[in-house]
């Protein structure tokens, strides 16, 4: 998979005014971890990193981070944003190389929604999981899987293990579960009022392992 290239200036100086600065110039401060190397602090010019954000794919896609002559291959970890104006303040990445293993979420496509047999009979698309997580290579990272409605009817099911992976690529999942459902617009709203009422468990309620 060909990778994006990103300009880039190394940052010497850590800290909430050096970060500040950065900002007033237009530039937002970044860092670049993993693959048991050490940390780069990084600076990008906003435009360029909120044209990358609008693009399709931004957590699947791969860049090539050039910072002062010095080239990183990197997955987008992490974006944070300011709470009201919502632009970009903080971003992270992940190095990366052809012999790295990674664990990551690809989002899920609905295709043919509008003319699904079932969704026209007055069904409606409950999506249960907007992502699935999978193992894969750099080389393997799909962009998405997508999952054709053409020939949905009411009551039909889609599950993970139907997903077709590329080679290279594996769901982290031992146990099928399903990701979305043809159902009447009252089943939906019970099946969202018994989710919302179920008790969590103690998994729901821990915190995400961070991937590295």
């Amino acid at each position: 998979m060909k990778a994006t290239q990103l300009n880039a200036t190394k940052r010497e100086k850590a800290g909430k005014g050096a970060s500040r600065a950065n900002r007033r110039a237009g530039l937002i401060p970044a860092v670049i971890y993993g693959d048991k190397k050490a940390p780069v602090m990084i600076a990008l010019e906003e435009k360029v990193l909120v044209a990358e954000m609008n693009k399709k794919g931004l957590w699947t896609r791969q860049f090539e981070v050039i910072a002062d002559g010095e080239s990183h291959h990197v997955l987008c970890q992490d974006i944070q944003k300011h709470p009201v104006s919502n632009r970009p303040v903080h971003a992270d990445f992940l190095r990366i190389s052809k012999n790295s293993h990674l664990v990551m979420d690809i989002p899920l496509e609905f295709a043919n929604e509008e003319i699904a047999p079932g969704i026209k009979k007055g069904a409606v698309l409950n999506i249960v999981h907007r992502t699935v997580e999978v193992k894969c290579t750099p080389d393997s990272i799909p962009e998405s899987f997508v999952i054709d409605l053409a020939q949905a009817e009411i009551g039909d099911s889609f599950t993970a293990f139907a997903l077709t992976m590329p080679k290279g690529v594996s769901l982290t999942a031992d146990e099928d579960f399903t990701v979305a459902t043809i159902v009447m617009p009252t089943q939906e709203s019970e099946e969202v009022q018994t989710a919302d009422t179920a008790a969590p468990t103690a998994d729901a309620a821990a915190p995400a392992e961070k991937k590295d």
